[in-house]
């Protein structure tokens, strides 16, 4: 029996979390010791390979790739895995979106492995309509890859909610991007085209959520939201075992969601 387990996190920069206590005694670096996990996908890490030091790129056990923005100190995915890929692919939804550094792709023997971080839309209309953009291409590009007949995950901060279970507060953020309306029908059209939101397969708590903000202090209230997810497919549905998520994991204003899969 193969057992994968797989976690998602956006660190709000990687050097930034670096030093600091992730649980009670445990650094950042620690965690992997701590929590073992075979991928760790990393989302806003806001820093390019020569700013990092070695206690970051060089995990022991670990593989190591990372997707920095054009832009200094913005936005960028990361990856650590216990197992080299098949193939590792950054980027791919076109200039626009690439220079952003949003995107790794790797593909192992069982499945497809998606670390995105989705834009924010809340700085403006012009940030909306970026995001909405990048929203159909990445369907777009998850479509032609279940057409193929690939076993798909995606995970990352989709920097949406979906239901109103999932935030503490949804009628006073209806008009807020990431509870509009037209963010919260591109998740429906992800489930529509055959993909599954893999908490709410095994739980339909509410109180649940992923992100909390800074400055209202708003975690030691629970005033959440869960825009953290991790996606699965019709193909590799049946191989999931479990979801979480990681609220006593500390350092960024996200914690860390989980996905465990076992295959005969």
């Amino acid at each position: 029996m193969k057992k994968y387990l797989l976690y998602s996190w956006n660190v709000n920069g990687i050097r930034a979390i670096s030093g600091k206590e992730v649980l009670p005694g445990v650094l950042f670096p620690g965690l992997f010791s701590h929590a073992k996990p075979d991928v760790l996908c990393l989302q806003e890490t806001k820093a390019d390979i020569q700013t990092l030091k070695s206690d970051i790129t060089r995990i022991p056990g670990y593989f190591f790739y990372l997707n920095p923005a054009v832009r200094k100190g913005y936005s960028g995915v990361g990856m650590y895995s216990k197992t080299e890929p098949e193939s590792v692919e950054t980027g791919g939804l076109g200039p626009e979106f690439d220079i952003e550094g949003r995107i790794i792709t790797v593909k192992f023997p069982e499945f497809i492995l998606i670390n995105v971080y989705f834009p924010n839309g809340g700085a403006s209309e012009e940030r909306l309509a970026f995001k909405l953009r990048f929203y159909d291409a990445f369907l777009e590009k998850i479509r032609v890859l279940d057409a193929a007949g690939e076993k798909i995950i995606f995970c990352g901060d989709v920097n949406t909610a979906h239901k109103p279970i999932d935030l503490a507060r949804p009628k006073e953020n209806e008009k807020i991007s990431g509870f509009l309306p037209i963010e919260r029908e591109w998740i429906d059209k992800v489930i529509a085209a055959g993909f599954h939101d893999s908490f709410r397969l095994f739980s339909d708590e509410k109180d649940r959520y992923s992100w909390w903000d800074y400055k209202t202090r708003a975690r030691s209230r629970n005033v959440g939201w869960r825009i953290d997810y991790f996606f699965v497919n019709n193909a590799i549905k049946p191989f999931i075992t479990g979801a979480g998520i990681r609220s006593d994991i500390l350092g960024s204003d996200h914690c860390p969601v989980t996905l465990t899969l076992e295959f005969p």
